[in-house]
C-alpha cells in the first residue's frame, strides 16, 4: 500500500506503466531490497525475457531506465552487474516508491527522519506565515479526516500523510515542493512502523492537532515549535519499533 499511496502523494498520472517500466519497477525492488545485492550480476536478456515473459527489447529498455537511476551498470564482455548504493539516485520518485516495499533498514530510516526533523519545522513555520486560507482549510480537512479514522489504519496513514502534505505545500516553497518526494518517503517508511497497531493512532493525534492550531493562527514560531515536538515523538517511536536502535543516543553514536 505504502508504494501506491507515495505515488498518490506525488499526483502521479493514472497511465498504465508500460512493460519495461513494470520490469524496471520488478528489478529495482529486488537491487534495493538486497535480493540482488550489490555487485551482483545479473542475468542475461534472454533468461530475464524468459523470467517476465516479454521481449529481449522490453528488457533492453527496463535495464537502461536502471542504468539511467544508477542502480545498474553494463559493462561490454562483462555484462550488467548492480551498482554500489553509493551510485543510486536516491532522490529519484521510484527509488524512494521502491523502499517502501522492501524490508526497512534501519540506517536508511535514520537519515529519512533526519531529513523530516530539519525540514518539515521549517515548513510548518512557513505555512503559517505564507499559506492561503483554501491551503490552510485542506490542513484542517486532513487533521479532520485522523480524528474520523483513528481505528483503521489504512485510513489513518492516507488522512496523516495528506496531513503533513498539506502543509508542505502550503508553505509555498518551489524548493521544497521539489524535494517532498524525500518527505513522503520518510513519513510512509515511519508510519507503517510506528502506527502498526491502530490503538496507537490516537497518541499522535494530539500533536497534529497542536500543529494546526499554530497555523491556522498563523504563529509560526509555535507551528515550528509543534512540529518539532511531534517529530522527537515519532523519532522515538521509530527507534523503539526498529531492531536495534533503543536510544537516540545509540543512533546518533552510530552516525
Amino acid at each position: 500500500m505504502n508504494e501506491l499511496l507515495y505515488y498518490d502523494l506525488k499526483d502521479t498520472t493514472g497511465v498504465s506503466p508500460s512493460l519495461a517500466t513494470q520490469v524496471c519497477r520488478e528489478l529495482g525492488r529486488r537491487i534495493v531490497g538486497g535480493h540482488l545485492p550489490e555487485h551482483a550480476q545479473i542475468d542475461d536478456e534472454s533468461k530475464l525475457a524468459e523470467k517476465f515473459g516479454v521481449s529481449k527489447p522490453v528488457i533492453r529498455e527496463a535495464v537502461k531506465l536502471l542504468v539511467g537511476k544508477g542502480l545498474l551498470e553494463v559493462r561490454r564482455g562483462s555484462g550488467t552487474r548492480v551498482r554500489h548504493r553509493g551510485s543510486w539516485a536516491l532522490l529519484d520518485d521510484d527509488v524512494l516508491a521502491w523502499h517502501l516495499s522492501v524490508d526497512p533498514k534501519p540506517d536508511f530510516l535514520r537519515q529519512l527522519m533526519d531529513i523530516r526533523r530539519m525540514m518539515e519545522p521549517k515548513a510548518a513555520g512557513w505555512a503559517a506565515d505564507f499559506g492561503l486560507d483554501q491551503q490552510h482549510r485542506t490542513i484542517s480537512e486532513a487533521q479532520s479526516r485522523m480524528e474520523q479514522d483513528a481505528l483503521s489504519v489504512e485510513d489513518f496513514v492516507v488522512a496523516d500523510a495528506q496531513f503533513h502534505r498539506a502543509i508542505l505545500r502550503a508553505a509555498n516553497n518551489e524548493i521544497l515542493r521539489s524535494m517532498e518526494g524525500v518527505i513522503f518517503s520518510a513519513l510512509l517508511s515511519s508510519i507503517r512502523l510506528t502506527n502498526s497497531d491502530p490503538r496507537e493512532n490516537k497518541s499522535s493525534i494530539p500533536f497534529h492537532r497542536e500543529v494546526l492550531e499554530a497555523i491556522l493562527k498563523r504563529d509560526a514560531a509555535t507551528a515550528e515549535e509543534k512540529m518539532s515536538r511531534h517529530l522527537d515523538d515519532t523519532s522515538e517511536r521509530l527507534i523503539a519499533a526498529v531492531e536495534g536502535f533503543a536510544t537516540p543516543a545509540r543512533m546518533r553514536a552510530e552516525r
